[in-house]
């Protein structure tokens, strides 16, 4: 069984950048999360990605991540009318590439996996 991963786009209003960033260290990972990362991408611009055991683990805790956007989403822009305050992405991983930087700047190392 493949693991699984979703991603997220968020763009927050102006001024709540460390609300946001506050609220998503609060975050509790749910059953079923190998990891999760949230990068800036912009002055006020995020990407959320979290990598599951299975698909069903991030269907398990769909409700549990609404139940968490409905408390921050007063902190996030309409990205447009049609995907709301979010950009969300799904789907099984088909490369899974693991490497370490051995020096600042180096080179990755790393083999793939099946």
């Amino acid at each position: 069984m493949p693991k699984y991963m979703n991603v997220v786009r968020f763009t927050v209003k102006s001024g709540d950048e460390a609300k946001f960033e506050d609220s998503l260290k609060k975050f509790i990972n749910p059953d079923g999360v190998l990891f999760r990362k949230v990068i800036k991408t912009g002055e006020r611009s995020y990407c959320s990605m979290m990598e599951w055991a299975d698909e069903q683990s991030l269907a398990n805790a769909r409700q549990k991540m609404i139940a968490y956007l409905d408390t921050i989403r007063d902190l996030l822009e309409e990205i447009s009318p049609e995907l709301g305050v979010t950009d969300p992405v799904s789907g099984p991983v088909v490369i899974d590439e693991q490497g370490n930087v051995t020096t600042p700047g180096g080179t990755i190392s790393g083999k793939i996996k099946t």
